[in-house]
This record gives structure tokens, sequence and C-alpha cells, in this order.
């Protein structure tokens, strides 16, 4: 099949089908309805085996535009003889047989739960998204009705770390696939809404010390948590008055950028020690980890630092 577009002079003299409608619709106009969860619900309980549809209410199903019209629509529920609880589903349902959008009563099988929705993608069938629950005990006169609308919302954009839009609108979202990260445009910078490190170890190979523990960190949202292991001393008796670099290395990524993190531990004899994690702008010692003060500290014993020291990175 060679290439083609639409709508266009070149394509069946502009006309456009509703199959081609949905194929550009559906990627650029979100499911839902227009609103949020703080508007009055969609869909309300009625008199008797009956439910409301409220006037007014617009959606969109597959680019498909939906309104309930000016005034309130009202769909009956089947009677329930079965000796057990029914929830049906009330949703907007595309039909490609007709390709029109409406609001429409989906059964449940007695017991069993809410019925799933049906979301077909292709050029034929139905396409759901759901306004309601509507629970009917058996032999029940009336119904009860949970909300439960699917509401339009914002979509972020795919992009990789180095290819964001250049000319992004206040409060745009993106999703660098590339990092895993989600960032939105404040109108100034490009900041981190999410992203995920997984765990990272932070061990670094040093004679004095052995890593008895693996010291990891993770960092999500911008924030850095450490929990750091335990080491034992190799290399001889450490002077009360010696500081000593612990086999810790902190990725540049991942450090403070101006500010030293200060962490409480103990050492062997339950002596209480102090240790100092170097900020990213210290000129001799960016992101190493110093025992700083301490009690004496000989051959094979260990250092027991606190776990769960965090900073903010971004």
């Amino acid at each position: 099949m060679a290439q083609d577009s639409w709508p266009s002079p070149a394509h069946n003299s502009r006309a456009v089908t509703d199959v081609e409608y949905e194929k550009i619709a559906a990627q650029f106009s979100g499911d839902g309805v227009y609103g949020s969860p703080a508007d009055t619900a969609v869909v309300s309980a009625g008199p008797g085996l009956t439910v409301n549809v409220r006037a007014d209410v617009y959606a969109s199903v597959r680019g498909h535009a939906w309104t309930s019209g000016t005034s309130t629509v009202s769909l009956s529920i089947g009677a329930n003889t079965s000796g057990q609880t029914r929830t049906d589903r009330i949703v907007l349902r595309l039909d490609r047989s007709n390709w029109t959008v409406r609001a429409v009563v989906k059964a449940g099988a007695p017991g069993g739960g809410a019925p799933a929705l049906s979301q077909q993608t292709g050029d034929t069938g139905t396409y759901e998204i759901p306004l309601a629950l509507v629970t009917g005990l058996s032999g029940a006169a009336a119904v009860t009705v949970t909300r439960s609308e699917l509401y339009v919302g914002t979509r972020p954009r795919a992009c990789t770390s180095t290819t964001r839009n250049p000319n992004p609108d206040v409060s745009e979202l993106c999703f660098e696939t590339d990092t895993g990260r989600v960032r939105m445009w404040t109108g100034t910078a490009w900041v981190i809404v999410y992203e995920d490190s997984g765990v990272i170890s932070v061990n670094s190979s040093l004679s004095a010390w052995s890593n008895e523990v693996e010291s990891v960190l993770e960092k999500r949202n911008g924030t850095v948590t450490l929990r750091l292991g335990s080491f034992k001393r190799l290399a001889g008796t450490l002077l009360a008055t010696t500081e000593s670099r612990l086999p810790v290395l902190i990725p540049a990524a991942y450090r403070h950028p101006t500010r030293d993190q200060y962490i409480l531990g103990y050492t062997t004899g339950v002596n209480v020690a102090r240790m100092i994690l170097f900020a990213r702008n210290n000129a001799d010692r960016p992101g190493q980890l110093w025992l700083t003060n301490k009690a004496a500290i000989g051959t094979g014993d260990s250092v027991l630092p606190q776990s769960g020291v965090s900073w903010v990175v971004d």
C-alpha cells in the first residue's frame, strides 16, 4: 500500500471515513468526561429501577464527542430475581456499527462483580469507558449508584532527555524514554516529577577497610536515600585524633550539590562516632565518606553507621 494522508485533496476528494477519523482523533482526544471528580456525579439513582444521567455533560470516546443534552437522561435497570446481588455498569459506548456514542447500561452477572469494559480498537466493535457502578440486590425495587467516571486528562509527551520540547507550555509534561523520568515545565525549568534509579551500590574498595555489609542508595523524585552498610578496620590501630576515609563513594549525579551530610554511628565497644559525607562542590573529598570523630579503633574493629540518610539532589 502506498503512502497516504488525510484530510487531503489527494485522498478521496477530502472525504474522511469514520474509521479514518478515529485513526487520528483517538490520539489527540483523551477518553473521558470533561471536568473533574469535584463536579456533581454524572450518574445518580433515579426512581425505582432507574438511574439518571445529568444534563449538560460532555465527554469524548476515541475522539467522538458526546453530550447528555439539555435534560436528564433516564436509563432502566433490569430487575434482579436471581437470589444474588448484581452489579451493572453505566458506560459511554462507541458503537462502530452506527458510529454513535451513547450512555447505556451494561448488565453484570449475579454474584459475578462488575462486567468488564469492551475496548476494541479495530475498525469494528465497541469501545466503552466507565461512568458508574449500579448495585441491585435480589428482589430490590431500587438501586444504589457508585460513581466511577473516567475524566479526560492531559497527556505527557514522549521524548528523550536530549529531545524535550524546546518551546514548552507551562505545566507541560514529558516522559523521557531513555531515563524513565517524568518532567514538568514550570515556565523556567524542567523539574522532575517522577524518577526511580533502582538500587545502586556505592561500595568503594580501600585497603584500610572492608565492606562487611553493602552500602546502597536509591534516588526517587529528586531525593536520594542512602543505606550505609558496616565496615571493618584492616590497617592497624586508628588513633582517635586521625580521620579516615571509609569505603563508600557516592556517584556525582547523586551527591548533594552544596551541603555535606553528617552521619552518626557506633564503633566496637559501643562508642559513638561521627562521619561526614562530602557534597559535590567539595574540592578535595567530593562524594567521599570520612570517619572524623570517634574513639581509637583497632584492627578488626567495626563501624556501624545509622541507616536511612537522605538529601535532595534536584
